[in-house]
């Protein structure tokens, strides 16, 4: 009866507080800085040199719903009797292993997640070999289980489960190797997509048995029942509002992280996202006085408030602001059998994102003990090989006139997942990516040269073109190019010994 009565309590503070002071609030958190809670004030914003330059940032998208090994959305599909195989296939998984979710619910994997084997000092060590320039931490996903030492929510990892601030200890290891800092929230979206816990079986033994979400003291991690028309990617409900905006601001105050990214669209459209956003901008410039470092990264065109990120897809374009391609090396939590990329499959994506402009930030996926698979292992070290001799072509690098030529340059290329271009694609020889940096133009070929290589944008009579060409160079190879400067094409002559890359570079100087 107590806790009924608390939580009662807190709703009438909660609705009291969301109908009178949701805007007031935002407006007063950015009042102290430059940044309102506005679209014409976000868009004084000023991209940091670091992310322009760091290109390559790696990801652990990590936290319980590893621990069934059944792969992303578990937290959600396990509640789901009747759907589509990717959701029963957790709802059956959950019931053989675990028992019916009327009884064993979620709560009850949040224990069995330990962490025993994860290393956070010896992982970063080998994502920064590899090549990654940032990192970022998993706050909290849509499971409503927060990876920070949370004040005002218990449902934690330093309560719970592992006993250990996660989001903490990833940051001293990430300062310690020297790569900046990130944290991701998907916070937004959890009301909605947590719904499947508040409802039942509906046939078999159990029909009607409610599921563990309708018990009133799990409400803080399941959330309550949602509004029959409340049923968007983001909650309209403005308490749910008002509780994100608290929560974000408190990992944001915590932790002072150099990036935020947000799993939706600007949260809410309303001035609950715009003030969380002035509100980290602001509190970025009050620690670096005055000099504003941080990113905000979420799905949609920023027009310059902050960086667009397109989840497993490219821009088809060079974009006029810096951008960010999120992906994962195979599912976004950890499945038994799963098929990874290959390094080859990353590092063309790499190199197609940088000559747009973007940046990529990469999930490596980790077991729920924490540590990596032999199979991940051996694509981050192929990444990292490429790197090494490479990634003058990639870092602090810019685009160049055109992102490239070729056939995966026409109109008619195959769209990703949630927008944009696919992000893993068949490249041909003929495929061309370009970057600039100081005055040299890099040139990828995204795939193994068979014969001679053709450059139409540098030939003599290509509008493209305004220089000419004094020497050309292959990277990681001491071979002597030979090339010759066409009208209608640069020709570079395949070399005799090519690196043991897929990808290969060629860096091409002009003369002054």
């Amino acid at each position: 009866m107590k806790n009924k009565k608390n939580k009662t309590v807190r709703l009438f503070l909660l609705l009291f507080l969301a109908s009178s002071f949701i805007t007031p609030l935002a407006a007063q958190e950015s009042k102290e800085g430059k940044f309102k809670p506005t679209d014409e004030s976000l868009q004084q914003y000023k991209y940091p040199a670091w992310f322009r330059d760091a290109k390559f940032g790696i990801w652990a998208h990590w936290g319980p719903q590893a621990v069934p090994r059944q792969g992303d959305w578990y937290a959600r599909n396990m509640y789901v009797q009747n759907g589509q195989s990717w959701e029963t296939d957790a709802y059956k998984s959950h019931i053989k292993t675990y028992g019916h979710p009327s009884v064993s619910g979620f709560k009850d994997i949040i224990p069995l997640w330990k962490a025993e084997k994860w290393n956070p000092e010896e992982l970063m060590k080998l994502y920064k070999k590899v090549g990654a320039k940032y990192f970022v931490s998993m706050g909290t996903h849509h499971d409503d289980f927060f990876l920070w030492n949370s004040k005002i929510h218990k449902w934690n990892s330093v309560n719970m489960g592992p006993k250990k601030d996660v989001v903490g200890l990833w940051q001293k290891a990430a300062r310690n190797e020297g790569l900046r800092f990130g944290v991701s929230e998907h916070l937004a979206a959890s009301y909605t997509w947590y719904q499947t816990a508040h409802s039942s079986d509906k046939t078999g033994d159990k029909a009607g048995v409610p599921y563990d979400g309708n018990d009133p003291q799990y409400e803080e991690l399941y959330h309550g029942k949602a509004a029959a028309d409340d049923t968007g990617w983001m909650t309209k409900n403005p308490v749910w509002q008002k509780e994100w905006f608290e929560e974000i601001k408190e990992l944001v105050d915590m932790y002072k992280p150099d990036l935020l990214y947000s799993d939706c669209a600007l949260p809410f459209g309303n001035e609950v996202g715009r003030g969380l956003i002035a509100h980290y901008y602001n509190d970025n410039m009050n620690k670096n006085k005055g000099k504003l470092e941080a990113v905000y990264t979420c799905k949609e065109p920023s027009k310059g408030r902050f960086a667009q990120d397109v989840e497993r897809g490219v821009l088809d374009s060079i974009s006029e602001f810096p951008w960010q391609t999120d992906t994962s090396i195979g599912d976004w939590f950890y499945r038994t059998g799963q098929k990874y990329k290959t390094s080859e499959e990353v590092i063309q994506m790499l190199v197609d994102i940088v000559s747009k402009n973007g940046n990529l930030l990469l999930n490596v996926v980790q077991t729920p003990e924490g540590d990596l698979e032999p199979d991940v292992l051996n694509v981050l070290d192929g990444i990292g090989s490429w790197i090494k001799v490479n990634g003058e072509a990639i870092y602090s690098t810019r685009p160049w006139k055109i992102y490239g030529e070729g056939p995966s340059t026409d109109k008619n290329q195959e769209k990703g997942q949630f927008g944009g271009l696919k992000d893993i694609r068949s490249y041909q020889s003929a495929d061309i990516r370009f970057t600039t940096k100081d005055g040299v133009l890099y040139v990828f070929c995204m795939s193994t040269p068979t014969e001679n290589v053709q450059i139409k944008a540098l030939g003599k009579i290509s509008k493209y073109t305004d220089h000419k060409i004094s020497s050309i160079s292959l990277l990681g190879s001491k071979e002597k190019i030979r090339w010759n400067q066409g009208e209608n094409a640069l020709t570079i002559d395949k070399p005799a010994v090519m690196p043991d890359f897929k990808v290969v570079v060629f860096a091409v100087q002009f003369k002054k």
